[in-house]
């Protein structure tokens, strides 16, 4: 199994990031437009187009606002890995930047790769977007 961990510090609170982040049905919208071009709800299925166009069927495993985490995994669509596990999560104070950790686990290992390359573009899109000033993140 391999194991992809990013961070990144992002210029906003955690408060402000969570808001964002765990309104997982506007994840083209708030969270990563551009990198994600759809996203639909279908109970506790979030199906997500990305500019690639590979189509996903996340199931929302988890949302905690205490810990200000949430965790998914990817149950079909084109990208069907044997096992997919992934959380997004905020740590920080408010006087502080934001440290955003992303973590997947995926199955087979030749996923890791391309998995990794969109998970880096993704973050790079969800980095600027949460510190834009002209767009309103709350």
């Amino acid at each position: 199994m391999a194991s992809i961990h990013r961070e990144v510090l992002v210029d906003e609170t955690p408060e402000n990031i969570w808001a964002v982040l765990r309104d997982f049905g506007e994840v083209h919208n708030r969270l990563a437009p551009g990198f994600v071009t759809d996203a639909r709800v279908e109970g506790d299925i979030r199906i997500v187009t990305f500019v690639n166009g590979t189509v996903v069927r996340e199931l929302i495993v988890d949302i905690d606002d205490e810990a200000r985490r949430i965790a998914y995994a990817v149950v079909g669509g084109s990208l069907e890995p044997t096992h997919h596990h992934a959380s997004m999560q905020v740590f920080g104070h408010p006087a502080e930047p934001s440290r955003f950790v992303w973590i997947t686990d995926v199955t087979p290992d030749s996923l890791a790769g391309p998995m990794a390359e969109m998970i880096d573009q993704g973050i790079h899109v969800i980095k600027r977007t949460l510190e834009c000033r002209n767009t309103p993140i709350h």
